[in-house]
């Protein structure tokens, strides 16, 4: 049985001359957590990204996935083998944060993405089940979303700031480049050959019923 895709730690780290700061840029698939006062840069189609930190310390991560498209129906999707790569890919980012010396009960998120990028998945639009997911998913687990841009037909560019939990969003054009969407493509084809496998409680009833909420239509860097 094939094991589980593996999220990757981000090694991408540049200077941003915009933001006068130490950046790293995210990858799908990829995670990060700091201690440091840098940015965490990540552009989302139809995949999302949680911007999770410890209101206290100021330790922070993101990370940026997409759910298998395993083909499952909304009814069934609660305990499918995508929903464990979801729940897998979130654990990952909050297990890292707390080594750091986040504690749990202090973290906050803010969630982006999810947009109506990838077209010919089998479900009817993949942006939607990662945006309920990650919602439904930080519901379960009582981490406090402070601010949420998620759906429309963008793609977007989102730049987090842990030590103070800045987040800045830009809308990138109906559907984004090519480049966007050919990355998450490949992406989805990496997900769709691998199988998730193991045990996972996953979205107690109060959890169900979390949903997703856009924000505003903008092309230009606005603070979310």
């Amino acid at each position: 049985m094939a094991q589980p895709l593996a999220e990757a730690l981000a090694t991408n780290h540049y200077f941003d001359n915009a933001f006068n700061t130490q950046a790293v840029k995210l990858l799908p698939s990829e995670y990060f957590v700091t201690t440091e006062d840098i940015m965490l840069v990540t552009v989302l189609g139809s995949c999302v990204a949680a911007c999770v930190r410890d209101t206290v310390t100021g330790i922070g991560g993101m990370n940026h996935f997409m759910l298998p498209d395993d083909g499952e129906s909304e009814r069934d999707r609660i305990l499918s083998a995508s929903m464990r790569y979801g729940a897998y890919a979130m654990e990952m980012l909050i297990n890292e944060l707390i080594k750091l010396g986040a504690r749990r009960e202090r973290l906050e998120a803010k969630v982006f993405g999810g947009g109506a990028v990838l077209a010919g998945m089998t479900t009817l639009n993949i942006g939607d089940r990662n945006a309920n997911f990650v919602l439904r998913y930080l519901e379960m687990e009582q981490i406090r979303v402070t601010a949420q841009d998620l759906l429309g037909p963008h793609p977007r560019k989102v730049c987090f700031l842990p030590r103070t939990g800045r987040v800045m969003v830009k809308k990138l054009g109906d559907r984004g480049d090519p480049a966007i969407v050919q990355r998450e493509q490949a992406y989805a084809q990496r997900l769709r050959a691998r199988e998730v496998r193991g045990s996972v409680e996953l979205f107690a009833p109060s959890a169900r019923n979390a949903k997703p909420r856009p924000g505003p239509d903008n092309r230009k860097m606005e603070e979310a």
